[in-house]
């Protein structure tokens, strides 16, 4: 049997993917800066339109010192937020002066089919230079069939020990309904300053 090569083959010369390969685009949905916010909230845009969704943290800046990033969902369009969440979070954590370094799994910030808000960050410092980046990614948040999966990665400012921390999370909301929500504030206090942008993935 012959095989048949094309003339050029390099990505390059692809103009227009076949209707069956997902382009994998990000759309960009919503945009919320803070300034002493008490909390960020997205109540439109999380729907069947996309499978899943991205939210993108961009120097959250805690208005008091050593205070985590959290978040939570609903499932009545922001009226509650306190859907029952089981999660894992764990960490690698290196000081500024270079004196200490951990990796383990951080017991304190994990829930249980806990209903309260999920850490993101560790305890992020307050000085001027401080603040928390990374992401969040949401799982099909409009299926009434399964639950929904999530997880987080983010890089923080420790508070005392100007020491970098990547800090991971996982976990899924543990509900069939559509989670239509999501919440996003300090452990304690406002939210400074920081950007939060939401990505509808296709």
């Amino acid at each position: 049997m012959a095989l048949n090569f094309a003339n050029n083959n390099s990505l390059s010369a692809i103009t227009t993917l076949p209707a069956s390969i997902s382009g994998g685009d990000m759309t960009l949905l919503a945009t919320q800066t803070a300034s002493g916010s008490a909390n960020i909230s997205f109540t439109s845009g999380i729907d069947s339109t996309y499978d899943s969704y991205v939210f993108k943290f961009i120097d959250i800046h805690p208005g008091t010192d050593a205070k985590a990033l959290q978040f939570n969902v609903s499932v009545d369009a922001g009226s509650n937020y306190n859907v029952a969440k089981t999660t894992t979070h764990f960490r690698a954590q290196h000081t500024e002066n270079g004196a200490a370094n951990v990796f383990e799994y951080v017991t304190a910030d994990d829930l249980a089919q806990g209903t309260g808000a999920q850490n993101i960050s560790n305890l992020c410092g307050s000085d001027n230079d401080q603040c928390v980046s990374g992401y969040l990614h949401l799982f099909n948040p409009s299926s009434t069939t399964f639950v929904k999966h999530f997880m987080s990665v983010v890089n923080s400012t420790f508070t005392d020990t100007d020491a970098t921390a990547n800090l991971f999370m996982a976990g899924y909301a543990n509900t069939t309904s559509a989670v239509d929500a999501v919440q996003f504030k300090m452990s304690s206090g406002n939210i400074d300053s920081g950007v939060i942008k939401l990505y509808g993935i296709s």
